[in-house]
């Protein structure tokens, strides 16, 4: 008979995002972590001091004095029942708790004595703990106690630290491609834009002389180029100021979203007419918790583009949602023209193609996919396509679950 397995706490979704966030999971030992257990083993006197993270399946070790181990079963953890308590939790003899006296822990390594601190974070979610063990019943003095709480806390301040510090080099990478972005967007400007501008110049001279003559043929004829010219001009402008605004769109707005409400809306939008049919699956409602702009310009953009990019007499489109423990899930399917396998790689970035015109001859910017992309980055989610020439496309969308309390953080 093993021991008795600890109790899932309530919020274990957003606990186990709140471990992940801070990306210590199989890291390899630190100075900064052993010096903390070996101080808290001297104050307390104990062979055995851990910094422990409660990962989905196991306890991970971030840091073990006296053990020489870097992970051990969550349901063989004593630290599993130590964060479902209100404070330190104290195993004095550890073979007279029924909890843990069949354990190997106790039986085979002879830890007899648990003294476990929680690392809390600042939204109240409980990572870990900073414990010590012994050999031998015992119990802590009121200044091991104390001194073991302050060190869990200069852990978390560690943990936050190591945070900040992530995030200000994703933030120096973003910046990087950014600039990147736009040296090659000053190349576009360069090449792709300024056709157009010359065009509208051009035409506009020759309209001017030829006003008298409103109703000539060759007037129409330029007034048309013209305003395709302008056309492809505001696709450049408008896409890019969507891209550029990724960021600002996927970190506002989140809500609770009705699945059909979204269905409708975006139906609406695509403006589609006879020859163009949208499904979508469940048909009965279901509610998504994620940025509702985000979410309208991401599937917008594949739905828009799927009745684009159709050469078929009927476009047939379904957008299939689905969610597990802790994604939302979305698939766009479509019966289009489909796309090159050797376009695939390359179609979410900026500026790329996957045709040379869509069906009404327009030429594409590049810049939707890549928008769709940073929009889902944005979110913590991503895209794929699977896709084959002649037959369609279907581009699978994950956006992971965040609890509110996350997103207004």
């Amino acid at each position: 008979m093993f021991m008795i397995a600890s109790a899932i706490p309530k919020d274990e979704l957003q606990r186990q995002q709140a471990v992940d966030k801070y990306n210590l999971l199989d890291t390899m030992p630190e100075e900064r972590y052993d010096n903390i257990t070996s101080i808290i083993a001297a104050i307390c006197d104990a062979p055995i001091a851990l910094i422990t993270l409660l990962d989905k399946e196991r306890n991970f070790i971030k840091s073990g004095y006296g053990l020489h181990l870097s992970e051990s079963p969550r349901a063989l953890s004593f630290c599993g029942h130590a964060i479902l308590e209100n404070d330190v939790m104290i195993v004095k003899d550890a073979r007279l708790d029924v909890r843990f006296k069949n354990s190997p822990v106790v039986t085979e390594m002879k830890a007899i004595f648990y003294a476990g601190a929680q690392l809390v974070d600042s939204n109240g979610y409980k990572l870990g703990t900073l414990c010590v063990y012994d050999h031998k019943p015992r119990e802590l003095t009121p200044a091991q106690l104390k001194a073991l709480n302050a060190m869990a806390q200069q852990v978390m301040h560690l943990f936050e630290e190591r945070y900040k510090n992530l995030q200000l080099e994703k933030l120096q990478l973003e910046l990087k491609q950014r600039n990147q972005e736009l040296k090659d967007f000053a190349g576009v400007v360069s090449h792709d834009l300024k056709a157009p501008l010359s065009n509208i110049n051009m035409i506009a001279t020759v309209l001017g002389k030829d006003a008298a003559v409103k109703s000539s043929v060759k007037a129409l004829e330029y007034v048309a180029y013209l305003h395709d010219a302008a056309t492809t001009m505001a696709s450049y402008i408008d896409g890019m100021l969507t891209f550029y605004k990724s960021d600002e769109l996927a970190g506002s707005d989140f809500t609770q979203i009705s699945f059909i409400d979204l269905m409708e809306d975006l139906i609406a939008m695509s403006k589609v007419d006879d020859s163009v049919v949208i499904h979508y699956t469940p048909e009965n409602d279901v509610s998504i918790y994620s940025s509702d702009q985000a979410l309208h310009q991401v599937l917008l953009n594949l739905i828009t583009n799927a009745i684009k990019y159709n050469d078929k007499e009927k476009t047939v489109i379904e957008v299939r949602f689905r969610e597990s423990e802790t994604c939302y899930h979305l698939a766009v399917h479509d019966n289009g023209s489909g796309i090159a396998k050797e376009k695939i790689p390359t179609i979410f970035q900026l500026f790329t193609i996957a045709s040379d015109a869509d069906k009404y001859g327009n030429r594409g910017t590049g810049i939707g996919l890549a928008t769709v992309s940073r929009l889902l980055e944005q979110l913590g989610g991503a895209i794929s396509v699977d896709s084959e020439l002649g037959k369609g496309s279907i581009f699978q969308v994950n956006i992971p679950k965040v609890s509110e309390i996350r997103a207004i953080a």
